[in-house]
């Protein structure tokens, strides 16, 4: 049998579904979230974290660059307009030096107080003493990217493009200590017995070099770039890796100088006293600036260095050396680079570009200890008051007392419930008091104005119904505040929209019996005339464009089998009804009701030749209370069934000089003729096409013209098929 079927769309109706439950629980859930205030413990917790202060705002793009002096002051270089601030042991900030490139990528102070400042892109090293700045080295490098200073009182140079280390022991005094054959040496310093530590980048190689030329891979890192090395006293060494600092820096560096005016004037030192506010210190007032803006526009275009970064593998890592050169892998990421650390004793501290996190790691367990929320911070320095860490896309440098906030929040990632949903209650585990939250609601993916407004606050489990509205996504917000307050769990409940069942196709075909009757006719050149077809619920037939109502043929004992796929989005069982009528029929016949497999076969002789479609409905009412179950269907195209042979009526021969003239007549009451074909005296098939010369009506003329038939008499045997495969014969005795 051979199915054809016309396109249908399936019937979708609305929905329900069983009582779900979205859970934040554990270190994992809680670190996908934003918190002020708070701190994430090892063990999953949050509890009030130290307050974040804001030191000092440069008021400039960029800090790249951080060092402590030995008075407890601190110098911040910046972009990109290449500023040098100095930020006093007390608060208070002054701009130092405004150099004549747009970045200062690196900054160190020796054990006297003077300064050393890099500039990018055209490497130049600036010594500040006094409030004067001198150019001290041009190591004819593009970038510096670090510097050191050496307990020798040399100064160390990291440079890049060409990943070269100088020493420099005067004022253009120097030359190259080591090559490393990388492009750029991003990160310098000394480990406890003095001797030189570089990182670099692009292949991620920590070095040792003991002497001029001489160096020993410590660790060959499965990311780009050594971002920061810090040693410890008993001769470990800390080292973070990432990948993308790099590219990043130039790119900036490179979009200043394509906008940059020319003609810079020489830097002055402007001193500022800025004031102490309730947030920290402020920023300076604006000096008057040494160098010209740039423009607002320009026509310059530079194409920005290219951050490679791989979907599913660790952006950043944080390694630890042992003195043995043993390494192991004390953290590693997927979501957040690693820039700058701190090691105090066994306690190791890090920040990531995840808005700014700064971590903290201690017998081999992290705990999220604040996060400034500020983008992200670059570098991360120890002082007397708390850690101080600089951030990079606003600026400011910004301190994590010692204390603890008085209050705190967190906000929780979006949940998606996949449909509408009906909210129930909110519950937690946590501190009995101090705890607050609020919910929100929407219908788009990220919190916008289109969602509802925070809730009502929830303080106590017996009223923490849910009064947001209903929607497809949820959010909450918990506020601690006192110093007991913590939260381990949060749960809240929700009922989804049901999602109605989906019927995706129906496919009719005969079982093998009429597969090989259709088989025994030749092909007619229409990959179409198969033996089954399937119809989806998109309206698109498996078989070809423009396929029109296919037809199968019956055989004696044969069955139709119907076929179906169906599927529901929550999950539901499902049951099935089979229908089918007439195409003169106006009512659909229940073949099948409440069936849980997907197929049934018919037996052939139960229905007449004619057109026939098929019905399935699918319902998920085993799953849901039956108010609330849903139906969708899907219509299988016209099914013709035929077992009715054409009827072959041959005329009379008659003779045209040597050759013999047939005309043949053929027709059809149940489906179009197909293909005709003669054999004379039990020889090879031979076709024979339709008179106007396209065999395709359910009447049709066939012309036979047999030339040269040797004398004697002949029997020709005439075949025509339908599109069933159904073969009518006749015959014709030529003497």
């Amino acid at each position: 049998m051979k199915p054809a079927l016309m396109l249908v769309s399936a019937s979708l109706l609305c929905c329900a579904a069983t009582t779900q439950t979205w859970e934040l629980t554990g270190y994992n859930d809680f670190s996908h979230g934003k918190l002020s205030g708070l701190s994430l413990t090892r063990d999953g917790r949050l509890i009030l974290g130290p307050q974040i202060r804001t030191v000092f705002d440069t008021g400039q793009s960029e800090i790249w660059s951080v060092a402590a002096a030995p008075d407890g002051s601190v110098y911040l270089g910046t972009g990109n307009r290449g500023r040098l601030f100095r930020v006093d042991a007390g608060g208070k900030g002054e701009l130092v030096w405004t150099a004549d490139q747009p970045e200062i990528f690196a900054v160190a102070v020796d054990a006297k107080g003077v300064v050393y400042a890099a500039t990018s892109p055209e490497g130049k090293i600036y010594r500040i003493e006094n409030g004067k700045a001198s150019e001290y080295f041009a190591p004819g490098a593009r970038y510096i990217w670090s510097l050191a200073v050496a307990p020798d009182g040399a100064l160390i140079a990291g440079t890049g493009d060409e990943g070269k280390i100088f020493r420099i022991t005067g004022a253009g005094q120097g030359g190259v200590l080591y090559e490393t054959g990388q492009a750029h040496v991003t990160a310098l310093a000394f480990d406890a017995q003095g001797r030189l530590l570089a990182g670099s980048e692009p292949n991620g190689i920590l070095y040792r070099i003991t002497a001029s030329g001489k160096a020993f891979v410590l660790y060959d890192a499965n990311l780009p770039e050594i971002r920061a090395i810090v040693p410890a006293p008993d001769g470990t060494v800390y080292a973070a890796a990432l990948g993308g600092s790099v590219a990043k820096r130039v790119s900036a560096a490179a979009t200043v100088t394509s906008t940059a005016a020319p003609g810079v004037t020489p830097t002055v030192t402007t001193s500022i006293t800025v004031s102490d506010q309730q947030a920290g210190i402020t920023a300076p007032p604006k000096p008057e600036a040494s160098k010209p803006a740039a423009p607002a526009a320009s026509s310059s275009v530079v194409t920005p260095a290219v951050s490679t970064e791989y979907s599913g593998v660790e952006r950043s890592a944080l390694y630890k050396i042992a003195p043995d050169n043993t390494v192991e892998t004390l953290w590693t990421s997927k979501e957040e680079n690693i820039y700058d650390l701190s090691v105090q004793g066994s306690a190791v501290t890090f920040l990531t570009d995840a808005q700014g996190r700064v971590y903290g790691l201690d017998g081999g367990k992290t705990t999220l200890i604040a996060q400034a929320n500020e983008g992200e911070a670059t570098r991360l320095l120890a002082s007397p008051k708390g850690l101080l860490a600089a951030t990079g896309s606003l600026a400011k440098l910004i301190r994590l007392e010692n204390g603890t906030a008085a209050a705190g929040w967190f906000e929780s990632p979006v949940h998606d419930s996949g449909t509408v949903a009906r909210w129930g209650r909110l519950n937690w585990r946590g501190s009995p008091t101090g705890i607050t939250f609020r919910t929100r609601t929407g219908n788009s993916a990220r919190p916008d104005s289109t969602w509802s407004d925070w809730s009502e606050p929830i303080r106590a489990p017996a009223q923490s119904a849910i009064t947001s509205p209903n929607a497809r996504y949820i959010q909450f917000r918990a506020e601690l505040s006192g110093s007991a307050a913590s939260l381990a769990d949060v749960t809240i409940a929700y009922l989804p929209q049901n999602t109605p069942p989906a019927v995706r196709s129906i496919n009719v075909s005969a079982n093998s019996g009429a597969a090989k009757a259709a088989s025994a006719a030749p092909a007619t050149g229409n990959p179409a005339a198969a033996y089954s077809i399937t119809v989806t619920d998109t309206g698109d037939p498996s078989s070809p464009v423009g396929t029109t109502a296919q037809t199968i043929s019956r055989g004696a004992g044969q069955q139709v089998q119907i076929s179906w796929q169906a599927e529901d989005p929550d999950g539901d069982r499902l049951l099935y009804s089979l229908y089918f009528r007439g195409e003169e029929e106006s009512q659909w016949k229940l073949l099948r009701a409440n069936m849980t497999e997907t197929t049934y076969a018919l037996e052939s002789d139960v229905l007449a030749d004619g057109r026939y479609f098929f019905r399935v409905t699918a319902s998920d009412r085993p799953s849901n209370p039956v108010e609330l179950a849903r139906e969708a269907e899907l219509v299988s195209a016209p099914v013709v069934i035929d077992n009715t042979p054409p009827v072959v009526t041959p005329g009379a021969p008659r003779r045209n000089g040597p050759a013999v003239l047939i005309d043949i007549e053929a027709e059809d009451r149940g489906s179009v003729l197909r293909r005709c074909e003669y054999s004379i005296d039990a020889g090879p098939w031979t076709p024979v096409e339709a008179a106007d010369g396209v065999t395709d009506s359910a009447r049709e003329q066939f012309p036979l013209r047999l030339e040269s038939l040797p004398a004697g008499e002949h029997l020709v045997s005439i075949r025509v098929y339908d599109a069933a495969g159904n073969a009518g014969l006749a015959k014709v005795v030529v003497r």
